[in-house]
């Protein structure tokens, strides 16, 4: 099956197990999930979602969010985004039968969808659904962040080993466009994102860009192209949002397309101009100077507390709260040395349940499970191991965490030994993290620490977790799981009694 087969049969596959295309209101992707938005969520048949080949796992927030990893996601999307807009004409596709695949850890699954739907609920609180929105705004540029810190990378690799001296200033230019200009994308993005026009949003924001502000003063100081950056950008849009609103609000509809988008611009850019610039650029300046500061004074125990403090963070949605902050240190910079500290968490996650794959030697469905879940987790795409194995165990989420730390301990040891290790970009945790790695000692040395962060954490993880993440009664609980049938050596090892009393019953 070609490619492009394979990724329009996967999205064949989900559409009804989500209660087919009238179920779907909205088709959306980050790194790794398809996110939709469902009219009934009753329809969605999880268990049969969960056992298709392509999906590692599912997640309910805001929006029902299917896990098919980084890459996959990019493809599948638009093949599903077709099969809605078909099924509008009266051609909806019919999915194919999985009735009788297997699901695997039925009863961890149970467990890990009831937890989601807990913690779904807690994190409906006003604060935590503005910074569901903060995250809305930065996620669409996590693609761009990537593919120019990527090539920025590549670029300094050819300029330290004096290669191609024609063609860098070129990959220098790629690298460097969207970052001049991201403040644009993300007052587009906000204006968007709080019912304002896009393109209004992406026109005040643009001011604190343009080389022209440097003839301005605010402050008692001349500004400075950037200044604010993308917090500048922000409230910048947002203002120019509640601006928009109240001009439609009193605004004649006779003069609005004239009256509107002048008074919007010109309000929220002498705002943005005399006040967000300057006050943004102090707050810019503060998150800087406090990551350095943390890590060089901090070190191993700040990295300790970031790593080992991650996941809960995820669970109760704070975690969205660092997006600003990472993408402000980038812009300032060049990378954030807060997401490699914070990567170790997946790390500990890796090395927990591979400890839980030894230790439930007979229980043959968390195995599968973790078997199927191992290789996204070494990619950083932690979801299906969180959520399906660690998290509905209980204790071992809490001995990976404690892995997260040590890993998290390490990396923020060698920051505060004066070798920072950074990141061009965010998303990508794990291995894929490596291809956007960057620090002030050079790509070798900066390569080496994560790695070894890495193995700390998979060690910690594992070490705790083998030791300290089952109780006795755990244990045998755990490992009296029902064996394969299909599989006659795992029901022998589950239950050997049984076993012999089987052959004996066929002798007679």
């Amino acid at each position: 099956m070609s490619e492009e087969n394979k990724h329009h049969a996967t999205a064949a596959a989900i559409l009804p197990l989500v209660g087919g295309a009238r179920n779907v209101t909205s088709v959306a992707h980050c790194m790794t999930r398809l996110r939709l938005g469902l009219r009934d969520r009753s329809l969605v048949q999880d268990e049969r979602l969960k056992a298709l080949p392509a999906v590692l796992g599912v997640v309910e927030d805001d929006t029902y969010q299917i896990v098919l990893g980084p890459g996959t996601v990019a493809r599948v999307t638009p093949e599903f985004e077709a099969l809605v807009r078909a099924a509008d004409t009266g051609s909806e596709p019919d999915g194919p039968d999985h009735g009788s695949d297997a699901v695997t850890a039925e009863s961890l699954a149970a467990q890990g969808a009831a937890l989601r739907a807990e913690r779904k609920a807690r994190n409906a609180t006003p604060f935590k659904l503005f910074l569901r929105r903060i995250a809305n705004i930065f996620v669409p540029l996590i693609p761009a962040l990537i593919g120019c810190g990527i090539i920025a990378g590549l670029n300094g690799l050819l300029v330290n080993l004096h290669w191609l001296p024609g063609v860098t200033p070129a990959l220098a230019a790629m690298a460097s466009g969207f970052m001049a200009l991201i403040a644009v994308f993300v007052g587009l993005n906000t204006a968007k994102e709080f019912g304002g026009t896009p393109v209004l949003g992406g026109a005040v924001a643009s001011i604190i860009v343009y080389a022209g502000v440097a003839d301005v003063e605010a402050f008692g100081q001349q500004l400075s192209p950037g200044q604010g950056g993308v917090l500048g950008a922000l409230g910048a849009a947002w203002l120019g949002v509640y601006v928009e609103k109240w001009c439609r609000r009193w605004v004649p509809e006779s003069v609005d397309v004239l009256v509107t988008p002048t008074v919007t611009v010109l309000v929220a850019g002498l705002a943005t101009l005399f006040g967000l610039m300057f006050l943004a650029g102090e707050v810019s300046t503060l998150i800087g100077d406090a990551a350095d500061w943390l890590l060089s004074h901090g070190g191993a125990g700040a990295g300790f507390l970031l790593g080992g403090l991650f996941l809960p963070l995820v669970m109760l949605g704070l975690h969205q709260a660092l997006i600003p902050i990472h993408t402000t240190l980038i812009e300032g910079a060049g990378f954030t040395v807060l997401l490699p500290i914070l990567a170790m968490a997946g790390a500990g996650q890796v090395g927990a349940a591979i400890a839980i794959y030894f230790r439930l030697s007979r229980n043959t469905s968390v195995r599968t499970t973790i078997r199927s879940a191992l290789w996204p987790g070494l990619l950083g795409v932690g979801e299906p191991l969180i959520y399906g194995v660690s998290l509905p165990l209980g204790r071992p989420f809490v001995t990976a965490c404690a892995g997260g730390a040590f890993g998290g301990a390490f990396v923020g040891l060698f920051n505060q030994l004066g070798t920072d290790v950074g990141s061009t970009a965010i998303g990508p945790s794990g291995w894929a993290l490596f291809p956007l790695l960057d620090g002030s000692h050079g790509m070798g040395r900066t390569i080496a620490v994560y790695a070894a962060g890495l193995v700390v954490g998979y060690a910690a993880g594992f070490l705790a977790t083998y030791y300290f993440g089952f109780t006795k009664a755990m244990l045998t609980e755990l490992n009296a799981a029902p064996a394969d049938p299909a599989d006659p050596e795992a029901a022998e090892s589950a239950d050997p009694k049984a076993a012999e009393k089987a052959r004996a019953d066929e002798k007679v």
